[in-house]
């Protein structure tokens, strides 16, 4: 009788254990952001507010496809599973700085030239910023090269708002990959 109450017990502890494993590994998609995703692991609340309003500005839906957990996650990948637009440029590893320092430099020249966050700036303020990163280094930067960082980010933005099976419906273009994937995109 011992031993059979010994095995149910390490049964269901063995069971609980599975469960809390499976839960604590759920991919965390794009689109799951909001309020139940859970807290950033490399970016800084600051740093993932100032990336929401600057992918927003590109591309509207940006933020409700949850493009700072999107980059966060990938951060947190090895360097060899991240599909982040940084990698396939020849950039070397890790990607985790040029995106740090690129959102701090962002946010620290809309302070200087607007005394606010750029995650605060009202959008012709924002569009001014995004204008000059487009041509180049504006003043002043203390960044990876703002164009390049311009040209990341924004792919970065289309893959997480355009990349996705729901993303070919909305430009009602259909979605033909070679081997559909078994999820939707990227779980």
């Amino acid at each position: 009788m011992a031993s059979r109450r010994r095995f149910l017990a390490l049964t269901a502890a063995a069971g609980v254990s599975r469960l809390l494993a499976q839960a604590a590994a759920a991919p965390i998609t794009p689109a799951s952001g909001g309020g139940e995703v859970s807290p950033y692991r490399r970016l800084s609340e600051t740093r993932a507010k100032v990336l929401s309003a600057f992918g927003e500005l590109l591309l509207p839906g940006a933020a409700a496809a949850g493009l700072p957990q999107y980059i966060d996650r990938q951060l947190d990948l090895p360097a060899a599973n991240q599909v982040l637009m940084i990698r396939y440029l020849g950039v070397p590893p890790p990607y985790e700085s040029f995106y740090m320092s690129g959102l701090d430099a962002l946010d620290g020249l809309a302070r200087a030239r607007h005394r606010r966050s750029y995650a605060e700036l009202p959008t012709d303020a924002a569009e001014e910023i995004v204008g000059a990163l487009a041509r180049g280094d504006p003043e002043p930067w203390s960044g990876p090269p703002a164009s390049l960082f311009y040209f990341v980010v924004r792919n970065d933005v289309v893959d997480v708002v355009y990349g996705t099976q729901a993303g070919f419906a909305a430009l009602s273009i259909p979605y033909m990959a070679h081997i559909s994937p078994p999820a939707a995109w990227p779980k």
